[in-house]
């Protein structure tokens, strides 16, 4: 706060005010401003003052640091990336001014944001068409979901607190949960939930038959996935009201999405029954974020972990911030949260020099750290997960999860990093962005330079570029 600049924090007002349980005009009041000006504050229009912000922190007990972080240089960067097209590119628009709309106009970024997004879409739309396909909408579902997830900082307060009320009437015992789990959806709802041979599923892991209300779960599910499967089932018949409410306020755009967010808020939800908030959250500070020894206390696979381990966001209770990816060993990312400080592209790959990549053992952490081109250090981690259910499968998919180095100290998996002086692996953005030089691992040029290639000499690089 000490530069001045303006902080346009009006997303994460509303969030935080939502989460709270408060409507406008009660915020307001406990703030001491008008309703008009809080309106204000959320919509942008007006910058948050370092007085309001000592007002949130004393009023609610958030930590400035935490709700100020990442977000002019998150939607710097985002921009950036799409000011790199091709079809712009060659107007060199320079870092500063992106910075400058960034900061200063965060609705004029999300404007063009969107615009992107539909040309995007359209540059799709011969391919679907020659296809005989249906054309798309201007925004895909999953992009649209993790964009909804991202707003609400992957926690949505209601459900959490809904399947903390639920898990009070359940063992903590995982093994002991998922007998009171079969023994709830046989009692409450009529379901019952039997075990198949693979070859019945015939590919698929588990099946709801509406006729005759039963759950058939195939042998191939660890009990990670049993588990998981039967909490998801439970919140689906007890918490649809929530998951319902929560799914209209975020208005999705259509039908796909509407879906798409009913499965990913009952994944939420389930997670939430299997791991309750305090009890996970203060179970993860006294192991210091011990991975397996969490897996085993809960009896929920790697991901299943991860995923919980993003969502610690509750106000006055909040987790250490991580970021996660789903990858394989192509690079490529299925899934990913972007926490408050993710390091790489959000659009496209990551960079090769992250050795996520390579990650191979299902029983280790494995972890490293990193720097970007900003100098920003990280601290990752990475474990392999198996091929639950899919024996067929070729690629082995891995499971990252990293936060910023200050928070190094609380993680016992980063014991023995000096953050401050071990030497970290430098990493880019995503190499058609990156623009560091004398890289041999990159696999393409920068886009926001020119190639400088001469037949006298061979660089490292196998894409050396010029200066400006």
């Amino acid at each position: 706060m000490a530069d001045n600049r303006k902080l346009y924090l009006g997303p994460k007002l509303r969030v935080l005010r939502r989460e709270l349980g408060l409507n406008q005009t009660r915020m307001a009041e406990e703030l001491g401003v008008s309703p008009s000006y809080l309106n204000h504050l959320e919509r942008n229009q007006r910058p948050l003052t370092a007085q309001m912000l000592l007002r949130l922190a004393n009023t609610y007990d958030i930590d400035i640091r935490d709700f100020v972080a990442s977000t002019q240089e998150g939607a710097a960067h985002a921009l950036g990336e799409i000011l790199s097209d091709a079809l712009v590119r060659d107007i060199g628009i320079a870092k500063d001014e992106v910075l400058e709309v960034a900061e200063n106009y965060p609705g004029v970024s999300e404007a063009i944001a969107r615009f992107y997004r539909a040309l995007s879409d359209l540059r799709r739309l011969p391919e679907r068409t020659e296809a005989g396909g249906s054309p798309a909408p201007l925004l895909a579902p999953i992009d649209w979901l993790r964009e909804t997830i991202a707003r609400a900082g992957n926690h949505f307060a209601e459900l959490d607190a809904a399947a903390e009320a639920l898990a009070v009437e359940m063992n903590d015992d995982p093994a002991v949960m998922q007998a009171d789990l079969r023994a709830r959806l046989k009692t409450l709802h009529g379901m019952g939930v039997q075990t198949v041979r693979a070859d019945v599923l015939a590919g698929t892991l588990r099946h709801y038959d509406m006729h005759r209300r039963r759950l058939l779960l195939s042998e191939r599910l660890p009990a990670s996935g049993r588990l998981f499967a039967l909490a998801y089932h439970l919140c689906s018949q007890e918490m649809a009201e929530s998951i319902a409410a929560q799914i209209n306020r975020a208005a999705p755009p259509d039908e796909d999405s509407r879906r798409l967010a009913a499965i990913a808020l009952t994944n939420y939800a389930a997670a939430a029954l299997i791991m309750p908030y305090d009890r996970f959250r203060q179970a993860a500070e006294q192991s210091r974020y011990d991975l397996p020894l969490l897996r085993a206390r809960f009896g929920v696979s790697g991901e299943q972990l991860a995923h919980r381990l993003t969502s610690l966001n509750r106000t006055g209770a909040r987790g250490v911030p991580f970021f996660m990816a789903k990858l394989n060993r192509a690079g490529i990312v299925s899934k990913r949260f972007d926490g408050e400080a993710w390091p790489f592209a959000r659009l496209g790959g990551t960079c090769p020099r992250w050795d996520a990549h390579d990650a191979g053992r299902t029983d280790r952490v494995e972890r490293q750290m990193i720097e970007t081109l900003e100098g920003r250090r990280f601290v990752t981690f990475f474990l392999a997960l198996p091929s639950d259910g899919a024996p067929e499968a070729r690629s082995r998919p891995v499971i990252a999860l990293g936060c910023e180095a200050k928070h190094a100290g609380r993680l016992v998996h980063a014991d023995g990093i000096d953050v401050e002086k071990d030497a970290p692996t430098e990493v880019g953005p995503t190499c058609h962005l990156c623009e560091r030089r004398g890289c041999p691992d990159r696999a393409l040029p920068p886009v926001t330079r020119a190639l400088d290639l001469h037949g006298y000499e061979r660089t490292v690089s196998p894409f050396p570029f010029r200066r400006v």
